[in-house]
């Protein structure tokens, strides 16, 4: 298949390339203007401004399918307004963006469009399919609009499913790569109350689903996570089990505050999201890690 990938330099995007180029996909990334060219196989673009560059789209030429995954970082660093507006516009204008262009003569017959549970909001220990409602929260807020910036292209009959990606779990990035220098030390502990609950999912299962999502190119919210959601107490513990540290910290909610922020802390770090793979399960997607222990096994090898 010729699929087209935006953030393809990503945490999750460079592992997507991989895979496809594995499996012998060609693949087309879309990269800055002042990004290195990817040979022949790369179109410029830049979303803030609304630009692609239509010699490259000529050049490249039409998909089979297109993943895009282009977003500024949710939680490396604080929440003021300005930083709120980037992650806001990173998506909403490179979806825009993209989706002016697959609209247009080339088309594509499928887009897998990166979104996240937190458009759920925090929900205390509901279970949360992709059935439940739409939060109001800030990440709730940017998600909604994030997919909604999708309808124009499916209004044209293309089927769009939309990644509701939860906690990505590698020791090559994601919340788990910073949290591993305190637990190899023996510091690591329950952030919070401990019991917030969290939707992990291997790095090997979101690309294996974004994969198989390609392959079967349905349309609607597809939750990616393992049916594996813990709460932070348990997940803290599994980790510590699973290095052979002990982990008897505790990071109160007020020193969590104080250091990153109220906003980013409340909405995303201390948020609760059980969430569970209904869509994915329903559609007979089977997981290679469906538990917390098979999620750390496949992140450490």
């Amino acid at each position: 298949m010729r699929v087209g990938v935006t953030g393809s330099s990503g945490f999750i995007g460079s592992a997507l390339v991989a895979a496809l180029g594995a499996r012998g996909d060609d693949i087309v990334r879309f990269v800055r203007p002042d990004s290195p060219r990817a040979g022949d196989e790369s179109i410029r673009w830049d979303p803030s401004r609304g630009l692609v560059d239509e010699d490259d789209v000529r050049r490249v030429g039409a998909f089979d399918a297109v993943v895009n995954l282009a977003g500024a970082g949710i939680a490396d660093r604080r929440w003021t307004d300005a930083r709120q507006e980037v992650i806001r516009r990173s998506r909403v204008d490179a979806t825009t963006t993209l989706i002016q262009l697959l609209s247009g003569p080339t088309g594509t017959p499928f887009l897998a469009s990166g979104s996240a549970i937190g458009i759920y909001g925090s929900c205390g220990d509901q279970s949360l399919d992709e059935s439940s409602r739409v939060g109001d929260d800030f990440l709730a807020r940017v998600c909604a609009e994030w997919e909604q910036a999708t309808s124009p292209l499916e209004g044209t009959g293309t089927n769009v499913a939309h990644l509701r990606t939860g906690i990505v779990m590698s020791t090559k990035g994601g919340a788990l790569k910073k949290q591993l220098p305190l637990f190899r030390c023996g510091l690591g502990g329950v952030m919070g109350s401990g019991r917030q609950w969290i939707s992990p999912i291997s790095l090997r299962d979101e690309v294996r689903a974004i994969l198989w999502l390609i392959d079967t190119q349905p349309s609607g919210p597809f939750n990616l996570v393992a049916p594996a959601a813990l709460t932070n107490r348990a997940f803290t513990d599994a980790l510590a089990r699973h290095m052979r540290r002990p982990a008897r910290f505790k990071v109160p909610a007020w020193a969590l505050r104080v250091a990153l922020g109220a906003d980013l802390v409340d909405g995303a770090i201390l948020a609760s999201q059980r969430v569970v793979p209904a869509a994915l399960s329903e559609r007979g997607f089977e997981f290679e890690s469906p538990s917390i222990q098979s999620i750390f096994s496949s992140a450490f090898s």
